[in-house]
Formats: structure tokens, C-alpha cells, sequence
């Protein structure tokens, strides 16, 4: 597996096969180009499921975008859990409430007299670092109520600055909310916050705030498999509040190339290696302008430098395939930051490791992210996949490996 993707449920088989026909391809050939077994390209046709990473290196050998073969076949074609309907119930209370004659009926009314928007502040400034820590169960804890105070205070500060500022508020929660809640794959949940957070911003005139919020909803599509949505919302986003570099704060900076760079990604992830390429190029402008300094925006897209950029471009090199000048690259950053602004390039790292069959440089990595930041690891998809795959490498199990299954939950 070459990057973290997510499990395509409503198969797109017969446009596969369309393709494939009209490109000239026999099912043989075209395995043989994708890196494949013919099997795995009989299965999808006949309707058999498939993870994202394998449409790209499809398309990339069909020359196509990655979702030029994406079709959803329906959601009834796909069974579907509710076991999450209670544990994010009191999400859905402030995020999706019903809607009656009267509007939005509130979960639960306010008994103070007025808002206090600097405790409310102060208090979202307590869930972002939480959430940066990694502390989830406090921020599943905060997040609710903290909306729902959000909501009271828009609702009760009807104009004037007070009004804005609640908006703010309320935009930067409601970001938090989306940023969780696509970390525990509550994908739908968090589009409506993320959407919302950025109506917000739009009516506080806050642009910086509109710009991260369009930052978390590119990385939602992607985790979605919305690649074309992904890049377009980045781009015209970037377009729209892109600074004048001379009069620039760092965190407009930081915005903007942030936007740059997810559309960098979810370009390389869609076989287009010209637009990616070009994004990043206008990602390393915004970096050379902070002149070595971090733009940081804890509630929403963390932080943003020259390494960003750079780690950003080697991550499509691992979405290309191409693991050697992966770790090439690796070595000119290495020790470049501390484990948790590393650990998303980390894994890559990993992975590159893993298609080389370099075992326990892979087991390595892993070790030190289970021992420097294990919260955020359990929630990596990638993490489990990458020791997926060391498990069925050749070699002898080792206490080293076992305790990793053990982390893991895996057999």
C-alpha cells in the first residue's frame, strides 16, 4: 500500500472495464502495467471491492485521473453500521439539530445571563491544545458543549463586533469538530461542521479563518476519496485569499500555502502530476516568505514552513511509487522537527521502507511513534497497514513485533 486511502464500498467495475477496453488493454496487460495480479483486476470488474490506492495505480496506467474511475454504485449496495449513533450522539445534538417551524430547536438552552466571549475563547483555546496533545477523550469530552455554547452566544450577540467575534468563535469550534470528527471517520458529521465553520467565517469577513476551514474540508474529501472536489475547493480557495506577500502575517501565509499544498495532494493522488507539481512551487513561495519562521493555527492547521512543503513533496513521490528517492529525500530532513510535526512524513517513511522489504527499518519507525505519540498512532489507518504488511515479510517474530500486534489489535 503506497499511501493511506480509504475502502472503496460501491466498486465502479464496469467503468474499469470500460476503460480498459478502450484503451486497448487486455486484463493481463493491464496488471502487468499497474503492478498487479490479473486477479485483483477480475475481481473488480466483477464487482469486487477495492482499496483507493489500487484505482490509482489503475488509472495511472490507464492514463486517467483516479476518478475518472470512481462511481458510486448506490449505498444501499452496502451494509451499514449504526454502532456509532450513540457514542457521537451529543455531536449530532449541536451540529445536526432538527428544524422545526420556529428553526433549529437547541439541545440544550443556556442558563447564564449573557455569554462571556473571552471565557468562551479562552475555553476553545483549551480544546485545540487538548486536541494537539492528543488528548481525544478530552476533546470529545469539550467539543459539544463548547458548541453548543458557540450557538447561544451567535444566537444572543445579533450584530455589531460582538457578533463577529461570536461568529469567529463558533467558526473556529466548529472547525475542531470536523477536524475530530474526520479523524474517527464520521465523515458525513464533519462535512456539516466544516461546512457551517465556513459560513461563519464568510459572514465574520474573516478570511483566514474561511481559508482554514477550507483546509479541513480537503483533507475530509480526500479521506473520502473526493479528489477532484478536493483539489478544486483548495485551489479556488487559494486563489481567493491569496496574500500580498510584502504585507503578508504569517499566519495568512500559513493558510495559504496549507490550501497549496492539499491541492498539491489530492492532485498527485489523482494522477495529475503537472497541477501537483505546480501547486507546490506556489507552496514553496509562501514557505521562502516566512524566511525561515512557522506559521502556527492550533485549532485548525497546525503549522506551516519550509518543511511542510518539502514533506508534502515526498509524499508524492511515495504516491508515485517511487520509495527510493522517498528515503533519498527523508535523509535531508532528518532530525528537522520533533516527533509529532514529523510523524504524518514518518509514516511515509515507513511505507517506503516496506516496499523495499527493508523489515525492520519499517518496525523501527514504528516502535518510536508507539513510544512518542501513541494516542495519535491508534487513529492511523496507514499505521496498521504499513505493520500489516511487516507481518507478512519473511523473518522471524520477535517480542518487538508482538508488542506491536499487541498495540495494534492485530492477529
Amino acid at each position: 500500500m503506497p499511501y493511506p486511502m480509504y475502502e472503496v464500498g460501491s466498486v465502479p467495475g464496469e467503468r474499469l472495464r470500460a476503460t480498459r477496453v478502450r484503451r486497448g488493454f487486455t486484463q493481463e496487460a493491464l496488471a502487468e502495467r499497474a503492478g498487479l495480479s490479473v486477479g485483483v483486476i477480475k475481481k473488480l470488474e466483477r464487482g469486487g471491492t477495492g482499496r483507493l490506492e489500487t484505482y490509482h495505480a489503475l488509472a495511472r496506467a490507464l492514463n486517467v485521473r483516479t476518478s475518472a474511475l470512481l462511481e458510486s454504485a448506490g449505498p444501499h449496495q452496502v451494509r451499514r453500521s449504526d454502532a456509532d449513533k450513540i457514542d457521537l450522539l451529543s455531536f449530532r445534538q449541536v451540529i445536526t439539530p432538527p428544524v422545526g417551524a420556529l428553526g433549529p430547536v437547541a439541545a440544550q438552552s443556556s442558563l447564564d445571563p449573557e455569554p462571556d466571549l473571552v471565557r468562551l475563547g479562552e475555553t476553545a483555546g483549551t480544546v485545540a491544545l487538548a486536541y494537539h496533545t492528543d488528548d481525544y477523550a478530552q476533546v470529545a469530552e469539550l467539543l459539544p458543549p463548547l458548541v453548543s455554547s458557540a450557538h447561544v452566544a451567535v444566537a444572543h450577540f445579533s450584530a455589531g463586533s460582538d457578533h463577529t467575534q461570536a461568529l469567529r468563535i463558533r467558526s473556529d469550534v466548529l472547525q475542531m469538530a470536523g477536524r475530530y470528527l474526520t479523524q474517527v471517520r464520521a465523515y458525513d458529521l464533519a462535512h456539516v461542521a466544516l461546512r457551517d465553520a465556513t459560513n461563519d467565517a464568510l459572514t465574520a469577513g474573516a478570511f483566514d479563518a474561511v481559508a482554514s476551514a477550507v483546509y479541513q474540508q480537503g483533507w475530509l474529501l480526500m479521506r473520502q476519496g473526493r479528489l477532484d472536489e478536493a483539489e478544486a475547493v483548495s485551489i479556488s480557495t487559494a486563489e481567493a485569499v491569496e496574500p500580498r506577500i510584502s504585507r503578508a502575517s504569517r499566519k495568512d501565509l500559513g493558510a495559504w500555502g496549507k490550501l497549496l499544498v492539499h491541492a498539491s495532494a489530492a492532485a498527485s493522488r489523482n494522477n495529475r502530476v503537472r497541477e501537483a507539481r505546480e501547486m507546490l512551487t506556489l507552496g514553496r513561495t509562501a514557505s521562502a516568505a516566512l524566511a525561515g519562521k512557522t506559521a502556527v493555527a492550533p485549532s485548525s492547521w497546525g503549522r506551516f514552513d519550509w518543511r511542510t512543503v518539502v514533506f508534502q513533496h515526498i509524499e508524492n513521490q511515495l504516491v508515485a511509487e517511487r520509495p527510493e528517492r522517498v528515503l533519498r529525500l527523508a535523509e535531508r530532513v532528518e532530525g528537522a522537527g520533533d516527533t509529532v510535526f514529523m510523524r504524518r512524513h514518518l509514516l511515509d517513511v515507513a511505507q517506503a521502507h516496506v516496499m523495499l522489504k527493508h523489515r525492520d527499518e519499517a518496525t523501527g519507525i514504528l516502535e518510536r511513534l508507539r513510544a512518542e505519540t501513541p494516542a495519535w498512532l491508534r487513529h492511523q489507518q496507514m499505521a496498521t497497514s504499513i505493520f500489516q504488511q511487516i507481518q507478512h515479510m519473511s523473518g522471524r517474530v520477535t517480542n518487538r513485533h508482538r508488542a506491536l500486534a499487541a498495540f495494534f489489535d492485530t492477529p
